[in-house]
This record gives structure tokens, C-alpha cells and sequence, in this order.
């Protein structure tokens, strides 16, 4: 009986041992160690350069003179003009639950639907007058209508510094952040007038002289 060698198998177990075929194929290129700065320090040592070279103290003193002045002179409200055409219109301050309201142990106040006019409940005591303060003859037009009205006039800027305005007229002046009321309103021209009539909200753009 002749023996049957079997090459392919012999070959086979010497591949498929681990380790015994490992080769150093040598080098194909340079080589360098992996290196990241940590951030912290990174933006460490930029503030002190920066600190260093006094940049650090401009940058402080710019961004100190900026938040003065937004807390001065706020950004003026867009989409206003000076009043060219008088102009008469009124605003009903009515608005709709969307929910029902209840007190503090769960009972109903007001149910969703119910509509309420905030007039019904506390009156406006004073006129509301929208001017810019950087026009002086809107200044000069917001003065007689506060003498007209005895002082019975909340003065609200639209533009220029309402702090520089107090010290003149030593009373609160206030300042229509973001336009929030006059778009309420629906007021396109200033100086305009706010006055109560009834249930509603009278709204006159006074012309200028």
C-alpha cells in the first residue's frame, strides 16, 4: 500500500500558524509622534499674549464702551418715519383666550373662548407719546403736547438717548425696546399720540411743524 503524501495540507497548517510568517517590511516613509496641544492651554497662552501686547486691554475698554452705549443710546426702532400726513386710527386691545384659566385649586376663572379687553379693568391713566429723540423738532413738538396735557404724558423714545433727555427734563422718559409697541399699534409715523377713548385706544400721528 503506497503512501499518499499531502502537500496542500502541510502548507496550509504552516500558513495558518500565528507568528511564524511576521516580516519587517521596513520604513516608507518618515515618521512622527502624535501630538495635540491641549485647547486650554492654547487659548491660555493666546489671552496672555494678547495681555502682553495690551490688545487685551483695548478689546475690554471697546467692548466696555459699546455696552454703554447700547445702554445710552438703544437701537433706534425700523420702519419709522417723521409724521409727513396726519394721520387718526384706533386700536381695540380685545384679545381671546386660547385656554381656559384657573386658579391656584384648579377651578375655572375663564374659559378658552372668552374675550376681555384690559381697558375694562385698568384704565390708562396717562397719554402714551412715541417721538425720536434725535429729531429735534419732535422734541421740540413732544414738549408742547406735554404741556398741553399738564404733564399727563408717558414719553417714550423710538430713538436717540432717553438718558440724556432725563437729565434735561428731570422726569422717566422710557423706550420702545425693539419696537415692541409701536407695531402693536400699528404706528408708521411719529410723533404719535396714544389716548384712551372708552374701550379703545386712540392713535394720533402728530404732524410736525
Amino acid at each position: 500500500m503506497k503512501t499518499v503524501r499531502r502537500p496542500v495540507l502541510a502548507i496550509a497548517l504552516v500558513l495558518g500558524s500565528t507568528g511564524v510568517w511576521s516580516a519587517d517590511l521596513g520604513t516608507i516613509g518618515p515618521t512622527y509622534g502624535i501630538r495635540e496641544p491641549h485647547l486650554l492651554n492654547f487659548i491660555e497662552q493666546r489671552l496672555r499674549d494678547k495681555e502682553r501686547s495690551g490688545e487685551m486691554q483695548q478689546l475690554i475698554a471697546q467692548a466696555q464702551a459699546r455696552g454703554i452705549d447700547a445702554v445710552k443710546r438703544p437701537q433706534p426702532v425700523a420702519g419709522l418715519q417723521p409724521t409727513a400726513t396726519a394721520r387718526t386710527f384706533y386700536f381695540d386691545p380685545s384679545f381671546t383666550l386660547d385656554r381656559n384659566v384657573t386658579d391656584a385649586s384648579g377651578q375655572l376663572l375663564f374659559a378658552a373662548g372668552t374675550r376681555k379687553n384690559p381697558l375694562d379693568v385698568v384704565s390708562l391713566s396717562k397719554h402714551l407719546l412715541f417721538f425720536d429723540a434725535r429729531d429735534r423738532r419732535q422734541v421740540a413738538r413732544a414738549q408742547e403736547l406735554m404741556a398741553r396735557y399738564a404733564g399727563k404724558v408717558k414719553p417714550i423714545l423710538t430713538g436717540g438717548s432717553y438718558l440724556d433727555l432725563m437729565k434735561v427734563w428731570r422726569i422717566p422718559v422710557y423706550y420702545d425696546q425693539q419696537g415692541t409697541l409701536t407695531r402693536r399699534f400699528g404706528i408708521r409715523q411719529v410723533p404719535a399720540l396714544v389716548s384712551q377713548e372708552g374701550a379703545r385706544l386712540r392713535i394720533d400721528e402728530v404732524v410736525l411743524p
